[in-house]
């Protein structure tokens, strides 16, 4: 191969491999491993991390290359508060994953009062032709005779959710994907600018390094969500402890970046300090 031809495909596969490798950075596996720890099924999981690398992409895409071809700079208290933004999501993230198991405490609460001589009515959410109601049923409890007790399958399959709970996941991901790469744009734009200084040659490294982070988001996701889901099947308190501690994390993790960025970078003050990293 000759090395004019070389250094296209070397430039490449650089972009690739870093673009994997900054799929590994710690705020970006914090948010992903909250979103994801609550589903059950690998592929859905897998999903997951490949739409926030879709997310991720677009802003990064559109920002980084308007920094490269356009040659616009960021004002520094604009680029620590899209830096701000990722800390405020990971809080966010954090919160929905309390208010997520409050709920579940507060469900299984409401189902215990509501014993009435060994019976429990409730009901489940079904779908019948793209039309969602409720089934009201009554439960016989374990301790009954179980000739008497009605046994069934409290599992509803994804197909037949709402079509909006059922993308809930997905659509949170992308949206925290494109608030990472908003936060991110400038810094990755700069670095590559100041090493291919070409803008065409710099927004196609950008572009290859974008398929590198879909790529290691879309691996990690699948590496980080197998114990989530034999927890899940084999010990669910261990699977509650995983989730509960994957949202404690993200929401520490929220408030360290927050602290590190509004007080130790002095964002909220007269003169901020923003170094892109």
């Amino acid at each position: 191969m000759l090395p004019a031809n070389a250094a296209p495909l070397a430039i490449a596969l650089l972009g690739l491999v870093l673009g994997m490798r900054h799929a590994t950075d710690p705020d970006h596996v914090i948010a992903v491993t909250t979103i994801l720890s609550r589903e059950r099924r690998l592929l859905a999981a897998a999903r997951i991390g490949v739409i926030w690398g879709l997310g991720h992409t677009l802003t990064v895409l559109l920002v980084g290359a308007a920094i490269i071809v356009f040659k616009i700079a960021i004002p520094a208290r604009l680029g620590l508060a899209m830096e701000f933004a990722v800390a405020v999501v990971l809080i966010m993230l954090g919160v929905g994953s309390a208010a997520s198991l409050i709920r579940k405490a507060a469900t299984r609460m409401r189902a215990s009062s509501s014993e009435d001589e060994g019976l429990l009515v409730h009901a489940h959410a079904h779908a019948h032709d793209g039309a969602v109601h409720l089934h009201s049923h009554v439960h016989v409890h374990a301790h009954e005779d179980s000739d008497d007790a009605t046994h069934h399958d409290h599992f509803i399959p994804a197909g037949t959710l709402p079509p909006f709970a059922a993308r809930r996941p997905l659509l949170r991901s992308f949206a925290v994907g494109l608030v990472h790469g908003l936060a991110g744009s400038a810094a990755i734009a700069l670095l590559v600018l100041s090493a291919i200084p070409q803008p065409l040659w710099a927004t196609l490294y950008l572009g290859i390094f974008c398929v590198g982070t879909i790529i290691g988001m879309g691996l990690i996701t699948t590496a980080i969500a197998t114990p989530f889901m034999v927890a899940s099947r084999r010990a669910s308190w261990l699977h509650q402890g995983l989730v509960t501690g994957s949202g404690l994390l993200s929401f520490g993790f929220g408030l360290f970046l927050a602290y590190q960025i509004g007080i130790v970078d002095h964002l909220f003050s007269a003169a901020p300090i923003w170094i892109p990293q």
